[in-house]
């Protein structure tokens, strides 16, 4: 019963946590670090040139933290956010390594939830 609870808390602090992201890139409340590296600053100017990306990312991101958080539908939102944390591995890796270790986590835990769902998943790919 306390491993549930525990898990639980883990999936609703990492829906919580997109939810957040995708909310400040909607409404950009949380200020940006003035130490970013040049490379993540430049990543960053050139998607803002794309102006619908950032509110897309976002929109999807609050909708993927809110189906994560619900036991029913978890599976749909891990699979929503899958994409937006292969982005979030790859910048780690290749821009700024400070994040890698939370990012692994966090991405390590989406991929448990979609492995613990394969059954959903399996109908899409065996035909």
């Amino acid at each position: 019963m306390m491993k549930r609870k525990i898990i639980f808390i883990v999936y609703l602090l990492l829906g919580l946590m997109f939810i957040n992201a995708g909310l400040n890139k909607l409404f950009n409340y949380i200020p940006v670090p003035e130490d970013l590296p040049k490379d993540l600053q430049r990543m960053n100017a050139a998607f803002n040139e794309i102006f619908w990306l950032m509110p897309l990312v976002g929109i999807i991101e609050v909708l993927g933290g809110i189906l994560f958080i619900i036991p029913k539908t978890r599976p749909l939102g891990a699979i929503m956010l899958f994409p937006i944390l292969v982005g979030i591995m790859i910048v780690h890796l290749t821009i700024a390594p400070a994040g890698l270790a939370l990012a692994t986590i966090i991405f390590a835990i989406n991929l448990w939830v979609i492995y613990n769902h394969r059954e959903k998943f399996l109908p899409l790919i065996n035909n």
